[in-house]
């Protein structure tokens, strides 16, 4: 059976993702920090008889994600999905909220990607990063969210063309917001119930998963 790790899997696309890739047939390694989640994910998996596992990592942590690594010696598909964002003017962002974005959303990316390569490599698989249109065009409130995105696609562009000869492929991920828990602490979008569900950009994602540099998942 193959096997997909996905990224920051204990809710929303996340979660929504463990569920498309399991019923392709894919065993799923659920990764995150609260293994709460992971595991209520996990067990729900399984009531629908889909194959599981749970691995708890801070992905801003390169102790924990080398630890990862050297539990898995062949990835056929990394979905880097992870991440978080907080929504103020520039004057209005904290230290801390530009820190946490960049330590996730950059450096948790760079990290599990160069960590778990030879594992993808040994595979000769795929990896999928979750990017956002946030990524694609700078938005009002956005500017350290977006940067943190653009960052995130100009690394996968550069792997697309630094990996070009190997047998894997590499795909960025580019949506709009869902109505997931990424807005519980935010009252940025006031009504996210407004917002397509994960389950929907879900299956749009592993509909276009065949391989190309670019997948746009429309509301």
């Amino acid at each position: 059976m193959k096997q997909a790790l996905i990224t920051g899997a204990g809710s929303g696309l996340g979660r929504a993702l463990a569920f498309k890739y399991a019923k392709a047939d894919y065993h799923i390694i659920l990764v995150g920090r609260n293994l709460k989640k992971l595991n209520t994910v996990k067990d729900e998996l399984e009531r629908d008889s889909l194959s599981a596992e749970v691995a708890t990592c801070d992905i801003t942590s390169w102790d924990e994600v080398k630890h990862l690594s050297e539990k898995y010696t062949s990835i056929d598909l990394l979905i880097n999905n992870a991440g978080i964002g907080y929504f103020h003017t520039i004057d209005q962002l904290s230290k801390d909220e530009i820190d946490t974005m960049v330590d996730v959303n950059v450096n948790g990316l760079i990290y599990t990607t160069k960590l778990l390569l030879p594992a993808v490599l040994h595979a000769k698989g795929r990896i999928l990063n979750i990017i956002s249109t946030a990524g694609l065009k700078g938005k009002v409130k956005e500017s350290a969210y977006c940067a943190s995105k653009f960052a995130q696609r100009g690394f996968t562009e550069s792997l697309q063309k630094e990996l070009a000869n190997e047998s894997i492929s590499i795909s960025a991920v580019y949506m709009g917001g869902m109505n997931t828990p990424f807005w519980n602490d935010s009252d940025y979008m006031s009504d996210p119930s407004v917002l397509p569900s994960p389950e929907s950009y879900a299956n749009q994602i592993i509909e276009q998963d065949d391989g190309r540099e670019e997948i746009h998942v429309e509301k």
